[in-house]
């Protein structure tokens, strides 16, 4: 069995992580130690193409990726971005740009895991909102959507509301329960 997209996505920003930290020039050993430390025997043919595919894509297309960062976040110069940031932010938004392979705000909800798991303390929100404006920006960007998934959330909101008043709605006969104090009474006298 393979490994899963997480997992993935993990061992390309320990990747990417290093290389932009050390100004590498090339990013092949740093692949190979990391496929090999992080994933080991459990790593499959599908698992590497998806690897060598974003790792591609990231450099491939590092120059709009790095603009369209600056262009969300003007008041954070790229080099002021924390690496593990930075490098989130590229992952992302190769996949939510450059490619079709997952759905947009699947690549928005795996970023902002990631920076929770290795960035700082506000590094998923500051990520979140970056890559929800270069969405909204973006050609794949559906506002009709936006509203389907809103309105769908205002209905699983009403029906979670509903339950819980239910659930707070006790049967009378378990509101007002028959005092035990007048039997116990009862049984003293006799």
């Amino acid at each position: 069995m393979g490994v899963n997209r997480h997992l993935i996505r993990t061992v390309v920003l320990q990747t990417l992580y290093e290389w932009d930290f050390r100004g590498e020039k090339e990013i092949t050993p740093l692949v190979e130690k990391n496929v090999e430390e992080l994933i080991g025997d459990k790593k499959k043919e599908e698992d590497l193409t998806y690897l060598y595919t974003l790792i591609k894509g990231v450099q491939d297309n590092l120059g709009q990726i790095d603009e369209l960062i600056h262009r969300a976040a003007p008041e954070w110069p790229l080099e002021q971005i924390a690496y593990v940031d930075r490098n989130i932010l590229r992952i992302s938004i190769f996949e939510i740009i450059f490619s079709d392979e997952v759905p947009p705000k699947v690549a928005i909800n795996e970023a902002v895991e990631l920076a929770k798991a290795f960035g700082g303390e506000n590094s998923s929100k500051f990520v979140n909102g970056v890559l929800g404006t270069i969405y909204r920006s973006s050609e794949k960007y559906d506002p009709e959507e936006e509203k389907r998934d809103r309105e769908l959330k205002e209905i699983a909101q009403a029906e979670v509301e509903k339950q819980e008043e239910k659930e707070h709605e006790l049967p009378e006969k378990l509101v007002k329960p028959k005092s035990l104090n007048g039997k116990a009474k009862a049984k003293k006298k006799a």
